[in-house]
C-alpha cells in the first residue's frame, strides 16, 4: 500500500474529510450550512463553459487545500471564529473528492487529474 501513491492520496482526503466534520461539530457550527454550502467549490467548474483552461484553474482554485487553511488561520489569527465553519466545509469538500479519486485537473480535458497520473504499475523484475 505504501507503494501506492494513487491510494495513499485518497486515504488522505478520507482522513481530511472525517477530521472537517468532527471539528465541523466539535465547534457546534449548524449543519444546514454545510448541507447548503458543502458543493459550491464545485461551481468554480463553470468556466470549463468558456474554456477547458479556465475551468482547470478555476476548480484548481477552488480545490487546493492552501486558501480553507489560510482561512482556517485568519479565523483563529484574527479570533473570527465565524469564519472556521466555512473553512471546515470548504476542506470537507476537498477531502470527500480526493477520497472519491478526484484530482486536481490538467488544462487538457475534464477527467485529466494528478490522481489519474499516479495509477499503479506493476513491478518490473
Amino acid at each position: 500500500m505504501l507503494a501506492k501513491p494513487r491510494m495513499l492520496l485518497q486515504i488522505e482526503g478520507a482522513a481530511l474529510f472525517v477530521l472537517s466534520l468532527f471539528l465541523y461539530h466539535f465547534i457546534g457550527a449548524g449543519w444546514v450550512w454545510f448541507i447548503v454550502l458543502f458543493l459550491w467549490p464545485d461551481l468554480l467548474m463553470a468556466g470549463y463553459l468558456v474554456n477547458v483552461r479556465l475551468g482547470a484553474s478555476l476548480y484548481n482554485l477552488s480545490h487546493t487545500e492552501v486558501f480553507p487553511l489560510v482561512l482556517a488561520g485568519l479565523a483563529l489569527g484574527l479570533h473570527r471564529p465565524e469564519l472556521m465553519p466555512f473553512a471546515l466545509i470548504w476542506t470537507a469538500h476537498i477531502g470527500f473528492d480526493r477520497m472519491l479519486g478526484f484530482g486536481l485537473k490538467y488544462p487538457t480535458f475534464f477527467k485529466d487529474t494528478h490522481l489519474q497520473h499516479l495509477t499503479p504499475t506493476e513491478p518490473r523484475l
